[in-house]
Formats: C-alpha cells, sequence, structure tokens
C-alpha cells in the first residue's frame, strides 16, 4: 500500500502543469542568455501577491537550479575561482548558460530560489505571510504558481546553487545573502496561454 506523502510526491513530481513550466522555463532562460546577455526579463521576474493580498508586493528575479543528481555547482565555483576579473567570469557564466545548461527541463528542479540582500524586510515579510502566488506574464503566457515559502540556509543544495549562480554575475554577493526558496503546489497553480 502506498502511503498519502508516497502518493503526494509522486503527483508533484509527474504533475503535467510542472512539467510544462519547466520546459517553458528553460526555454524563455537559454534565449535570456543567448539573446539578452544574461539581463533578467518578465519571464523570471514574477509579481509577489502575498497570500491574503490583492495587490502584488513587487516582482523578484527567479532562479532555476538543478536537482540534486544534476548539479553544476562545482563548474560554477570553478568559474569564480579561475580567475578575478568579473567580466572574464560573466563572459564564461553566459556561454556555460547559454549552451546546454537548460536543454533537458527534467534535470531541473521545481523549487525556484531568489535572493535577498541580508535583513531584507521584503525577504522576511514573504516568508511571515505562509505562502503566496508568483505571477509570470511572458512570451504570451501566464503562470499563477501557488507557492510555500521557504528560507534556505548552507548546506542546503538550493541555496548553495543559489548563490554560486548568482556569485557569477555579481562576485561581491555577501555571504549573509538570504535566499527564499519558492515550492509550488501544481494542484493549486495554473497557467494560461
Amino acid at each position: 500500500m502506498v502511503s498519502v506523502a508516497a502518493a503526494n510526491e509522486h503527483k508533484r513530481v509527474d504533475h503535467p502543469l510542472k512539467k510544462s513550466f519547466l520546459r517553458w522555463q528553460c526555454l524563455t532562460r537559454q534565449m535570456m542568455m543567448r539573446d539578452n546577455q544574461g539581463r533578467p526579463d518578465d519571464a523570471i521576474t514574477p509579481a509577489v501577491l502575498l497570500a491574503g493580498s490583492k495587490e502584488p508586493l513587487g516582482h523578484i528575479i527567479t532562479i532555476l537550479n538543478k536537482a540534486d543528481g544534476h548539479s553544476l555547482v562545482p563548474e560554477m565555483q570553478h568559474m569564480l575561482r579561475k580567475t578575478n576579473d568579473p567580466a572574464q567570469v560573466r563572459d564564461a557564466a553566459l556561454q556555460f548558460l547559454s549552451e546546454t545548461y537548460f536543454q533537458k527541463a527534467s534535470e531541473f528542479s521545481d523549487i525556484l530560489t531568489s535572493t535577498f540582500p541580508p535583513g531584507s524586510e521584503g525577504a522576511t515579510t514573504i516568508r511571515r505571510a505562509n505562502g503566496c502566488v508568483l505571477l509570470f506574464e511572458a512570451y504570451g503566457q501566464s503562470w499563477e504558481l501557488d507557492c510555500k515559502v521557504w528560507r534556505l540556509i548552507a548546506p542546503n543544495p538550493l541555496f548553495e546553487a543559489t548563490l554560486a549562480h548568482n556569485r557569477l554575475f555579481n562576485p561581491a554577493l555577501p555571504d549573509e545573502t538570504v535566499v527564499l526558496g519558492f515550492e509550488p503546489d501544481w494542484d493549486k497553480s495554473n497557467m494560461s496561454a
């Protein structure tokens, strides 16, 4: 007999909306790296709607991280150690992320992450809201992801991956950076085209 928790995990892993969202995110992120020099666009900067609120708190930049078993954090950390020149690190990161990194949506976690400055009131507000909806609107598609919010700390692999990724573009990112994880409930989320 399958436990309720195991059945829910299977449902979360195989949910068709999750698969569609991850494919869309991989495609839009690859385009962003190739065509926009890695500058964030609407596809990765959702509005944050807190539980019980009608107006968005603001927009955040989200990171799509590889799932356990597919992590490339050591490669990102190597790029950072290879040179002290931020421009060279950025160029290497753009090449790395625009080639094959986003090719296989099945290699990614559906838990999106975002960084906030140390002591961020916005991060505290989001964390205390007991959930939020991330509203993505780009390239003719709209996504509403109903999410649980987690504060991630080391040695969580998503925390480590988020810092490694963001340091490729901002090597001065402080160690005290706040990282939040947004875990979608796919049964409460939706998409429209």
